[in-house]
This record gives structure tokens, sequence and C-alpha cells, in this order.
């Protein structure tokens, strides 16, 4: 048995086909089988335009900093980001000045 694709969004294992479909039954996400077939990986930001290595991008919500007291606020640009494959959804790789190098969701940026 051919083993199915992880959900691509939140990366549940759980999926099944639905016609030409597959379907994660814990987001409810639906993708094509050519989705599937597309090489690397694709980012987007809040807006769905797709990121790619050094974009850059500018912060659309506080971020508090695990760990630390400080804060990445609002407007804050970020310049020449990476993309890595994160597990828990942290696929941009950054240095931010005053706070050093971090990585954050795609969901908190929008592309500059």
């Amino acid at each position: 048995m051919e083993a199915l694709p992880k959900c691509p969004k939140c990366g549940s294992e759980y999926t099944y086909e639905d016609g030409s479909l597959y379907v994660c039954p814990e987001c409810a996400h639906e993708w094509s089988q050519e989705a599937v077939e597309e090489e690397g990986l694709v980012v987007k930001d809040a807006h769905g335009n797709v990121l790619q290595d050094g974009d850059s991008v500018t912060v659309i919500k506080d971020l508090k900093i695990k760990g630390s007291s400080s804060t990445v606020k609002v407007g804050t640009k970020i310049k020449t980001i990476r993309l890595v494959e994160g597990d828990d959804g942290h696929n941009i790789d950054c240095k931010i000045p005053g706070v050093g190098g971090i990585k954050i969701k795609q969901e908190f940026v929008k592309k500059a």
C-alpha cells in the first residue's frame, strides 16, 4: 500500500483520498495530488504571497520572544530571510537587529 502524504498545513499523518484530492481530518485542509508533486518548500506570508530565500518581510503582529522579556514590534522590517522546514510551523529563519537570530511562523509576516 502506498503511503499517503502528510498534511502540508498541520502535518497530520491521518490524511485520506477523496477522489482526486487529499483531505486532512484534523484541520479539514484539502489539496490536490499535483500540489504534492511540486518540488521544494512553499512558504506563503499572511496575505498569500509566496516567499523565497533572501526576501524582506515586515512583522504584522507584536511577537513575544520565548524565554526573554523582549518583543518584536509591529512594522519591524526583516531583511534576507531564509526558509527552513520547521515541524512546528516556524518556517522563516532570520536575524532581527537588537534581538538576534530567531525563527518566525509565516502567518506573522508580510512580504515587503
